[in-house]
């Protein structure tokens, strides 16, 4: 395959980019993304340019890192990782753009790589249970129905990768975080933190300069583990309950 390539190219987040063009002509149609870039790469070093800097780490759509929008989408064209497009979904002659996540919340640090440990601090911030549940019971002695048990697991299914933020117009990241608050949420395990949880999550959340959801449907469009907005309504009930409860203890205390 022969494709030309336009690449973002910035050197760091203070410093002004611009588009890059490149030409390849020995692809093959089995590779992955990844690995045409490393090709791109390959053919930069030999010529003694400088290589151009991307994410990723296990290439195997787990860990959410190889966030790349290519041709005006987060990962690309399908509904995937960066790390599981392969060549093939293109055609021979033609012109892929490749840019980085656009999100305030997200600087880039060089190239097509960006800084997403907003998401780190978020998580920080609450995504966790932290109360002394004692050893490893037995499964059975938690019960828990299946279809609360699979909307936990369907939640717990996202990697953080921030193709939710990279598709919406403002730059949310509700779906991220609300999938974070339901799949405690949901679980017995989570029932001791969950007010307290979504309270710091949701204000972390907003420090970190994310914007605000308006429903285009575009972050689970998007979403290459098929996280529902469903979360997102979970996740305004949960707040909304979270803030009237301490509302009410200010209130009977004596508080404005």
């Amino acid at each position: 395959m022969k494709i030309t390539l336009k690449v973002w190219r910035q050197q760091g987040r203070n410093t002004k980019g611009q588009f890059k063009t490149y030409s390849l002509d020995h692809v093959s149609s089995d590779m992955s993304f990844l690995e045409m870039l490393d090709v791109l790469n390959q053919d930069l070093i030999k010529k003694g340019d400088e290589p151009v800097t991307f994410d990723h780490d296990c290439r195997e759509g787990i860990c959410g890192v190889c966030s790349l929008y290519i041709n005006g989408r987060p990962h690309g064209p399908l509904q995937t990782t960066t790390c599981q497009l392969h060549m093939r979904t293109f055609k021979d002659g033609e012109t892929i753009t490749i840019e980085p996540w656009r999100a305030n919340a997200f600087p880039i640090i060089k190239d097509l790589m960006v800084d997403r440990t907003s998401f780190d601090r978020i998580q920080q911030a609450g995504g966790y249970v932290s109360v002394n549940t004692g050893g490893v019971p037995d499964a059975n002695e938690i019960p828990v129905p299946k279809r609360i048990a699979d909307e936990a697991m369907d939640a717990a299914q996202c990697i953080g990768c921030g193709a939710c933020v990279a598709a919406c117009k403002n730059a949310s990241a509700m779906l991220f975080v609300s999938a974070k608050v339901s799949q405690l949420a949901l679980l017995p395990q989570g029932q001791p933190e969950r007010k307290e949880r979504v309270e710091r999550m949701v204000a972390q959340m907003d420090a970190e300069g994310f914007g605000a959801c308006t429903n285009t449907y575009a972050c689970e469009a998007e979403c290459p583990k098929g996280i529902k907005i469903t979360n997102i309504a979970r996740m305004n009930r949960e707040y909304l309950g979270a803030m009237l409860s301490s509302y009410k203890v200010e209130t009977s205390a004596g508080g404005d």
